[in-house]
C-alpha cells in the first residue's frame, strides 16, 4: 500500500499535464485494513483525490512464483471527463491462454487477443459482464459501534452519573454501513441521516434496547472486487446428490467383497 501510495506521489500534477501508471499488486490492498488503518487511509486518499481509473483483475498463475490473484491498478491525475468521479473495475479472470508448458507455477499469459479484449472493456469504458463502473464513493463505509446497556444481577439498567445507561463492552459491536446504504448519494456528506436509517433497520428490530455511540464511528474504503462479480450457481437438487452417493456406495461395497475373496 505505500509503494502504491509512492507511485501516486511520483504522478505529474493535472495542472502539469497529469500522469498515469500501472501497478500490479495481490488481493490485500482492494480490502486489508480496518476503518481508519493504514491501508484504508490509502484508500481513501487514492479515491477521494479521484486518483484510481481502473483496477483489472488478471489470471492466477501468471507468474513465475506464486498462483495468487493479481490486479493491476491503473492511477490518473488527469481522467478524461467520462472517467471523473469513476472507479472501472474488469473482471480479465478468464481471459487466459493455457501455455504447453509450465515455468514454476506459471501456467497462463494473456495472449494478443485476450490483451486486446481487455483494453476494449477499458476503452469502452461500460457496464457489462466482466466490467463494472462505479463512483469512488461506493467504496466508503462507515463503521458504527453499537452499545447495548449493562445490567445489574436484577436485569435492572445500571445508569451513570448523568443518568444514561452504562455500555457493557461485553455487548458491544461494530457495523459497517456504506456510504450508499438506503440509496444514499452524497457519500460521507448524508452520515447521520444514513446510519439512522441502517440502525432503525438492521439493529434495532433485533436489539431495541441498543443505540449507537457516534463519538466512535470511523471511516474506511474497501474495494470489494470478488463480490461485485459474483455469480449465484444454485446447489444440485438433493435427488442428483443422493443418486450419485447411493452410486459411490455402491463402487465401494463392490470393491470391499472383492478384497474379501
Amino acid at each position: 500500500m505505500l509503494f502504491l501510495q509512492h507511485v501516486a506521489t511520483k504522478l505529474e500534477k493535472k495542472h502539469a499535464g497529469g500522469g498515469r501508471a500501472g501497478i500490479v499488486l495481490n488481493g490485500s490492498p482492494l480490502f486489508t485494513g480496518a476503518a481508519e488503518s493504514g491501508p484504508s487511509n490509502i484508500r481513501r486518499w487514492l479515491l477521494e483525490n479521484d486518483l484510481v481509473d481502473a483496477i483489472v483483475a488478471l489470471p492466477t498463475n501468471m507468474f513465475y512464483n506464486t498462483g495468487i490473484a493479481t490486479y493491476v491498478w491503473l492511477l490518473d491525475t488527469d481522467k478524461p471527463a467520462e472517467r471523473v468521479g469513476t472507479v472501472q473495475l474488469i473482471d480479465a479472470t478468464t481471459f487466459f491462454t493455457k501455455m504447453r508448458k509450465n515455468l514454476g507455477q506459471k501456467s497462463r499469459e494473456v495472449s494478443d487477443a485476450d490483451r486486446k479484449r481487455i483494453v476494449q472493456l477499458y476503452a469502452e469504458h461500460a457496464e457489462g459482464e466482466h466490467s463494472k463502473i462505479f463512483p469512488t464513493n461506493a467504496f466508503g463505509y462507515w463503521t458504527i459501534t453499537v452499545e447495548r446497556p449493562l445490567r445489574d444481577e436484577a436485569g435492572e439498567v445500571v445508569l451513570d452519573r448523568k443518568g444514561s445507561p452504562k455500555p457493557d463492552a461485553k455487548l458491544r459491536d461494530t457495523e459497517n454501513v456504506p456510504f450508499g446504504y438506503g440509496g444514499n448519494t452524497l457519500g460521507a456528506d448524508g452520515r447521520d441521516a444514513t446510519i439512522a436509517a441502517y440502525f432503525e433497520a438492521e439493529v434495532a428490530p433485533h436489539v431495541p434496547d441498543a443505540w449507537v455511540d457516534p463519538a466512535k464511528t470511523k471511516v474506511g474504503y474497501e474495494i470489494p472486487f470478488t463480490r461485485h462479480f459474483y455469480t449465484y450457481v444454485p446447489p444440485r437438487p438433493l435427488e442428483e446428490i443422493d443418486a450419485e452417493l447411493n452410486t459411490l456406495v455402491g463402487e465401494i461395497m463392490e470393491l470391499l467383497r472383492e478384497v474379501k475373496r
